[in-house]
């Protein structure tokens, strides 16, 4: 797979879909271009490949943390499976070239530049600031209705402290003299960054013991976040300057976290409303009742009129979701339905029977004889 290929883009979903989404994105292009529904076709099989590997990743949570974090760098290795084992400073140190890591994530060197003539501009390394870093987080439905404070443990791929993300100490670069940029000029007098120090101007003399010469380590961080009543999937919550750490003393990125609100057992909700099926006995759709309805805000009183009809739906004002910028609450429906008794007495089975005689309502006589 090319290095360019980006894996959201690959399956036609944003960075912040959920699992569920990611999933049924792959079914259905998978389905598209599988090669024995496109026998012969290249580029369909291509595609195919491509699809198999961004859903490898991208349902796997490790790896599509790593991937979020390092983008085709990580994809590099993955493919050439120097990823496993978590040795990823050697593979930077080996295959980039020392003092690259910081020039692989985030372009932190700045641009390398052209040179034309014998004009030569020395590189020098820019503060930049850390990346911000996405990462999902479950909250229950009671959560996202009535709001929570939650505390959180994360484990965050960082820019090692030890060696600002550089890898080790450096020197000026003996092949270009710490411009960055290769002494062979190219096609209409254009330079290339130099193959050496990969356009730093730097080149490592000593790896870092702590990255090995990664130039990152795992950072882990104990956060307390706090949930507000009424957030649904897909909402987000950004914590200023708990994200990467900057580059020469700049600040820190964000941490995003992207909510995903679980299912519930008996509530479903649809944007501010929800609704809950409940069940009635056939004497109370019969002659009516008053019944107790649990809601998102405790219990209240059901009133079902004589003559209620299984599947038919009744509105409580105001018992839904709260609206996350104020302005009240969504309603709750309750779904009826009416379950036949399990367990009747002799009695009670010769009372229905007497009713089944005296009934003449046929609730068929409406229906075609057939076609």
């Amino acid at each position: 797979m090319s290095p360019t290929v980006d894996f959201y883009e690959v399956l036609g979903v944003d960075r912040g879909a959920s699992p569920k989404e990611i999933k049924k994105a792959y079914r259905k292009l998978a389905r598209k271009y599988h090669p024995d529904v496109n026998p012969g076709d290249k580029q369909a099989e291509q595609h195919y490949k491509e699809l198999s590997q961004a859903y490898e990743v991208l349902s796997d949570p490790e790896k599509r943390r790593k991937y979020d974090q390092f983008g085709h760098a990580f994809q590099q290795a993955q493919d050439s499976g120097q990823w496993a084992g978590g040795d990823f400073g050697n593979f930077v140190f080996e295959h980039f070239g020392a003092g690259s890591f910081a020039d692989m994530f985030g372009d932190i060197f700045g641009d390398v530049g052209v040179a034309t003539g014998r004009r030569r501009t020395r590189v020098t390394p820019r503060p930049e600031r850390g990346q911000d870093i996405h990462h999902a987080l479950p909250v229950t439905f009671a959560e996202a209705i009535k709001g929570a404070n939650k505390s959180l443990t994360i484990s965050i791929a960082d820019r090692c402290p030890a060696c600002d993300g550089l890898g080790g100490q450096t020197k000026t670069c003996p092949a270009c003299g710490g411009t960055g940029i290769s002494s062979q000029g190219g096609i209409f007098g254009m330079r290339a960054a130099c193959p050496q120090c990969q356009g730093s101007g730097e080149v490592i003399t000593e790896r870092c013991t702590e990255c090995r010469g990664g130039g990152e380590v795992t950072r882990t961080r104990h956060i307390d976040v706090k949930i507000h009543p009424g957030v649904q999937t897909g909402g987000k919550l950004r914590l200023t300057g708990e994200g990467g750490r900057g580059f020469r003393g700049s600040p820190n990125g964000d941490l995003i976290l992207e909510l995903q609100v679980q299912e519930h057992d008996f509530f479903e909700r649809d944007g501010d409303d929800v609704t809950i099926k409940m069940p009635i006995t056939f004497i109370e759709a019969v002659q009516g009742a008053s019944i107790s309805v649990p809601t998102t805000n405790g219990r209240v009183n059901l009133k079902i009129p004589p003559g209620t009809k299984s599947g038919q739906r009744f509105r409580l004002k105001g018992q839904g979701a709260p609206r996350p910028r104020g302005g009240g609450r969504g309603d709750q429906y309750v779904e009826v339905y009416i379950t036949a008794p399990r367990h009747l007495t002799r009695e009670q089975r010769q009372l229905i029977a007497q009713l089944a005689e005296s009934w003449t309502e046929d609730p068929r006589q409406d229906l075609p004889p057939g076609l």
